[in-house]
């Protein structure tokens, strides 16, 4: 059966056509439209923004320098902290030619001819990318090569901060300094967490507590031209030629500042113990025997903080480490010197803890002494003698016959062993690096010290001067302050310590760290006593060795005289200084604890080659105890 064919309906299919055209025509209309929209949008509204991002424009990650923290004294005064200056820094891959560059630079005397090896390779010690800065600019220098920047791709002048210290030589050895990144430093650092410093904690505090102090490195994203200039700036909010806004997706990652410290430092201590020692060469140090806390810790000759900062040249450097009397060097810290007579009360507690003598026990002082079988002579500093002496009156008049005799007794063994428990010997665990152990002598010490078997062994004569704290003993001021602090407790010693407490640079929260105490010393509170009334005779007594410095004072004092003897004299041969070079003269020592009553302070000072300590360390002392028992001040740190 035959099926019938559909008629073709054509106005049907006109129609649909047309629709279907209509709808592609307004499909492609609105295409176009967008299309137009966008090239209007990138061509006219956006232009500057892409231009900037085209060919030879590239992305920058600029590193972002946090505040360094500040330091403070105990009582919140600033020791330390942050000014504004003037940066000259070098970008080494976009440098052409460094050594032109610096050629070029110190025509403009912005660099110093000393200065370029270190420079050179300081430069070149640092990655590519990485800014380094080549040194502070003064403003009228900033101004100088601003007008000159465009003969220098890859060399730039940018704001910073500074390390400024008010007190300057006053804390130079506490606190340390702060100076430029060395190729040594970037060794032992990670280098990303310094991407945007120039300079790094050196010495003292400042290097102990970089890693607080510090803070942390932020970044940002900027797009620069081929020549290094910046177009657009995302946390400072610019562009090239007003441009607008930065790019979409650069980013900003803000720094964080470092914690600030605080000290156990009393500044108005420390400026009078620099005022005391002007002109001399020595240490002072001072200790809160119920706590540790450092409060005083002077080294001189000194030197001016401020000079590191902004860039020491190599000449000014030069200078500094060949100072015949190196100021550089912490004698507070790593100087060690022989004790003198101030190591006689710690001899006296040792006999008296084991018990060879008793306070009563008494000798008969000639002027010198002598070892059984020998004829040479150990003389005493009174060439008359002092007649019969106590334990208490040989402290006080510092009778050096009864502790020749008295060490015998002892042996050095003994000696050495009751040494070490007030810290002679070993560091006190200072916060801060380099300091000295110093010697306590012993048979051992002696056998693992010298090679030759003729010079391990210990002579008796070796042992008689230990007595009065010469031979092989060697302490440091840091050592004597601390072990007459434990004298001032009876026996309760506390870790010295500098730093007290820290402030977070975010939120201001503040820290107090908790101080640490030592091994306490169980000794017989009859010997303390013993002692502590001997001390107290040296400044109050008649023949005292520091009555007379110490006379007038509205406190009272326990204190210990020492002199050391720097020239070997031949058996008969009179000390005789004025004929004696400097160096060749007498050092003299000082301890001393107070109030007697309840001693909140333990002060040791060394004041080399200027004579006796009687004349020479206790009235510097006295100048120092003075400040801190100024009536308002002294009331005000009970309350």
């Amino acid at each position: 059966m035959n099926q019938a064919v559909p008629f073709k309906n054509h106005w049907k299919e006109q129609r649909l056509f047309l629709s279907r055209l209509i709808a592609a025509g307004i499909i492609i209309l609105l295409s176009t439209g967008v299309l137009v929209s966008r090239l209007f949008q990138l061509q006219i509204v956006e232009h500057q923004q892409f231009a900037a991002m085209s060919q030879g424009n590239r992305l920058r990650i600029e590193p972002l320098a946090p505040t360094r923290g500040l330091i403070f004294d105990r009582n919140g005064v600033v020791l330390a902290e942050n000014l504004p200056t003037w940066e000259l820094v070098v970008i080494p891959e976009e440098v052409a030619d460094l050594d032109v560059a610096l050629d070029a630079l110190e025509a403009l005397g912005l660099v110093d001819p000393d200065d370029r090896n270190g420079l050179t390779e300081l430069v070149r010690s640092h990655r590519g990318f990485e800014r380094v800065k080549l040194r502070n600019l003064t403003e009228e220098e900033a101004a100088r090569f601003a007008v000159r920047r465009h003969h220098f791709p890859g060399v730039d002048i940018r704001e910073g901060l500074v390390r400024s210290y008010p007190y300057g030589e006053a804390v130079a050895h506490a606190l340390g300094y702060v100076a430029s990144i060395s190729p040594a430093d970037l060794r032992r650092i990670e280098r990303s967490e310094y991407a945007a410093s120039s300079n790094i904690g050196k010495t003292g505090v400042e290097r102990s507590y970089e890693q607080l102090l510090h803070g942390v490195v932020g970044y940002r994203q900027q797009v620069v031209n081929a020549p290094g200039r910046v177009l657009f700036d995302p946390a400072a909010n610019t562009g090239l030629a007003g441009a607008g806004a930065s790019p979409t997706g650069l980013e900003t990652k803000w720094p964080i500042p470092g914690d600030n410290l605080i000290l156990a430092i009393d500044i108005r201590l420390q400026l009078a113990a620099a005022a005391a020692m002007e002109g001399v060469r020595g240490a002072v140090v001072a200790i809160d025997p119920t706590n540790g806390d450092v409060l005083t810790f002077f080294s001189a000759p000194s030197f001016d903080l401020n000079r590191f900062p902004t860039g020491l040249s190599r000449t000014d450097l030069r200078a500094l480490t060949t100072d015949s009397d190196e100021p550089l060097f912490n004698r507070a810290l790593a100087g060690t010197y022989p004790p003198g007579s101030v190591i006689k009360p710690f001899l006296a507690l040792a006999a008296l803890d084991y018990g060879v003598v008793d306070a009563d026990h008494e000798i008969m002082c000639p002027g010198y002494f002598m070892l059984p079988g020998q004829s040479r002579r150990y003389r005493d500093w009174k060439p008359q003698g002092h007649g019969r002496m106590d334990l208490h009156q040989a402290i006080i008049e510092s009778c050096d016959v009864y502790f020749y005799q008295l060490a015998v007794t002892l042996e050095i063994d003994s000696i050495a062993q009751f040494l070490r428990t007030f810290g002679f010997g070993a560091a006190t665990g200072l916060d801060i690096s380099g300091e000295a152990r110093g010697i306590v002598p012993s048979r051992e010490w002696k056998r693992s010290r010298f090679a030759r078997p003729e010079e391990q062994i210990w002579f008796p004569g070796e042992t008689v001067i230990t007595g009065i704290g010469q031979g092989f003993t060697l302490v440091t001021p840091l050592q004597l302050a601390h072990a007459n602090a434990t004298l001032a407790s009876r026996g309760k010693p506390f870790q010295p310590r500098l730093v007290i407490g820290t402030e977070n640079g975010m939120t201001g929260e503040v820290i107090l760290l908790e101080p640490r105490a030592q091994l306490t010393l169980d000794l017989d509170d009859a010997d303390w006593q013993r002692i502590h009334d001997a001390m107290l005779g040296v400044t109050e007594d008649i023949g005292g060795s520091a009555r007379e410095v110490m006379a007038g004072t509205a406190y009272r004092v326990a204190g210990k005289t020492g002199t050391v003897q720097v020239y070997s004299l031949a058996q008969d041969e009179e000390y005789d200084e004025e004929n004696l070079e400097e160096r060749l003269r007498d050092h003299g020592l000082f301890l001393a604890y107070a109030p007697a009553e309840a001693p909140s302070i333990s002060l040791a000072v060394v004041v080399e080659n200027r004579g006796g300590g009687s004349r020479t360390a206790a009235p510097i002392a006295r100048q120092i105890l003075d400040v801190y028992f100024t009536e308002a001040e002294y009331v005000a740190r009970q309350l």
